[in-house]
C-alpha cells in the first residue's frame, strides 16, 4: 500500500503541474495566440452541454457560447475588473468604473471600449454656435456585447463607405476567436486573413484582404509618460481595413490617402522627423516616432518590424518606403475623441498655456470638448503636456508643416 500511496501523490503532483500549465497556456497577457489557437481550454469561451441519455445531439452549429454574444464572451476575459492594475490583453473599463469626470483606464494601441459609454457635452466659444455635443457611440466601433452594456450604432447602419451591418458587429467581425485565418507570420493579433468569415452569420461576405504584417512589443498597455508605446506597422493595414469599408480613403472613396500607395515623400519624411511641438522643428529621426501619429514602415520582413517594435526611431527613405495607413490617425477599438481620433482634430489647440484643458480647469474652453482635465490627459495616454508646445496644435503638421 505504500508503494499505492507513493503513486497517487505522484499523481497530484502531475495533475497539479498540468493546472498550473493550461493556466499558463490560457493566460491572455502571456500566451493569448496560443490560447486561441488550440493550446488553451475550449471550456474557457463555450459552455458544457450536457445532454440525457436518449435525447438528440447538440447541433453542429451550436456555439454554446458563456456569453450572451460572441463579444460578451470575449470580454469575460478582456474587461478589466472594475480595480486592479492593467493587464495586456484588457481593452475594455467596466461602466462602474466610469463615472462622471473618470476616464477609461486601459492604453492599448487599439484603445478603450470604454470610451463608448462616455458622453460629453459642452457650450461653444464661437459665435452662434451654442451647445455641442460628443456621443459615445462616436468615438470608436461600436460593438455589440449585451452582458456588457455595448450596444450596436444608431447613427450607421452600415459600416462606412462598406456594406457590414451594424447589429453584427462584434469582436469576432474583425478577430478570429480560433487564430486558424492568417498566413506565415501574418495574423496580427488574431486579425481575419483572406476568407475570414464569422460563424455566426454566413449572409457576411468572407474577408478579401489579407491581415496586416506588425508587431507589437510585450509591454504595450502602459501609460506614455515617458515615451510612447511603438507598434511596428509594416504594410497592408488600410488593405485590411476595407474588407469592411471598401471606399473609405482610398480608390474612388474619400478623404486622406492611405493605403499602401500613400507613399510618404521626402518632405513629409523630414517633417516628421524634425517635428517636436508647434514652432519646434529641432528633432531628429533616431527620436521622431510618436504613437500618436504612427506610420506604416512599407515592409513585411518581420526581422525588421521585431527590430523596429519598441524603438522610437522615426521614417527613413533608406530603409523603407513607409506609408499613410488608417491607423495613422485612427485607434482600432475606440478613443476619447469623436471618430476614434487619436488627438482632437475638431479643437484649434491640444495644449494651451501649457496645461490641458478641462471642465474642472480654471481656463477651461473649447479644446477639452466637454471632458475633465484628467479624461484629456487619458485620451493622450497620460502623457505630459509639456511634452508638446505651450500652444500645441493639430497633429496633421507633424507630416505637412504649417505651424
Amino acid at each position: 500500500m505504500g508503494g499505492m500511496g507513493v503513486w497517487a501523490n505522484d499523481i497530484q503532483i502531475l495533475c497539479a503541474g498540468m493546472a498550473v500549465a493550461m493556466t499558463i497556456l490560457m493566460s491572455p497577457s502571456e500566451g493569448g495566440a496560443a490560447f486561441h489557437s488550440g493550446d488553451g481550454n475550449c471550456d474557457g469561451c463555450h459552455g458544457r452541454q450536457v445532454r440525457a441519455e436518449g435525447q438528440p445531439a447538440v447541433p453542429a452549429s451550436a456555439t454554446m457560447l458563456k456569453g450572451a454574444d460572441p463579444s460578451s464572451t470575449c470580454l469575460l476575459c478582456h474587461e478589466a475588473p472594475v480595480a486592479g492594475p492593467r493587464e495586456q490583453h484588457h481593452v475594455s473599463t467596466p461602466g462602474a468604473a466610469l463615472g462622471p469626470g473618470v476616464p477609461p483606464r486601459q492604453l492599448t494601441p487599439g484603445g478603450d471600449f470604454g470610451w463608448l459609454k462616455k458622453n460629453y457635452s459642452w457650450m461653444s466659444g464661437e459665435a452662434g454656435a451654442g451647445m455641442q455635443t460628443s456621443r459615445g457611440e462616436r468615438h470608436g466601433h461600436n460593438i455589440v456585447a449585451a452582458d456588457f452594456n455595448y450596444q450596436s450604432d444608431t447613427t450607421h447602419a452600415r459600416a462606412p463607405g462598406g456594406a457590414y451591418p451594424s447589429v453584427a458587429l462584434s469582436c469576432i467581425s474583425c478577430h478570429d476567436p480560433h487564430g486558424t485565418s492568417g498566413t506565415g507570420e501574418k495574423g496580427y493579433r488574431l486579425l481575419g486573413g483572406i476568407g475570414y468569415q464569422p460563424k455566426y452569420d454566413p449572409a457576411i461576405a468572407p474577408f478579401t484582404g489579407e491581415a496586416p504584417a506588425a508587431v507589437a512589443p510585450r509591454d504595450y498597455n502602459r501609460a506614455e509618460t515617458t515615451g510612447s508605446t511603438r507598434v511596428a506597422y509594416g504594410s497592408g493595414m488600410s488593405e485590411w481595413c476595407r474588407n469592411c469599408h471598401t471606399s473609405v480613403h482610398g480608390g474612388s472613396g474619400f478623404g486622406h490617402p492611405a493605403g499602401n500607395d500613400a507613399k510618404l515623400d521626402g518632405a513629409m519624411v523630414a517633417s516628421y522627423n524634425a517635428y517636436v511641438g508647434s514652432g519646434n522643428l529641432n528633432g531628429s529621426s533616431a527620436s521622431s516616432y510618436t504613437s500618436l501619429v504612427p506610420y506604416e514602415m512599407g515592409t513585411a520582413d518581420y526581422a525588421a518590424l521585431k527590430n523596429a517594435a519598441g524603438n522610437a526611431h522615426g521614417p527613413d527613405l533608406a530603409s523603407g518606403t513607409p506609408n499613410v495607413m488608417c491607423l495613422t490617425c485612427h485607434r482600432a477599438h475606440a478613443s476619447g475623441w469623436d471618430s476614434m481620433t487619436r488627438w482632437n482634430t475638431g479643437a484649434t489647440f491640444m495644449v494651451q498655456n501649457g496645461r490641458y484643458s478641462g471642465t474642472d480647469a480654471a481656463d477651461s474652453n473649447d479644446s477639452a470638448h466637454g471632458r475633465t482635465s484628467a479624461e484629456t490627459a487619458r485620451a493622450y495616454y497620460d502623457r505630459r503636456p509639456d511634452g508638446f508646445a505651450l500652444y500645441q496644435r493639430s497633429l496633421c503638421n507633424k507630416c505637412h508643416v504649417k505651424d
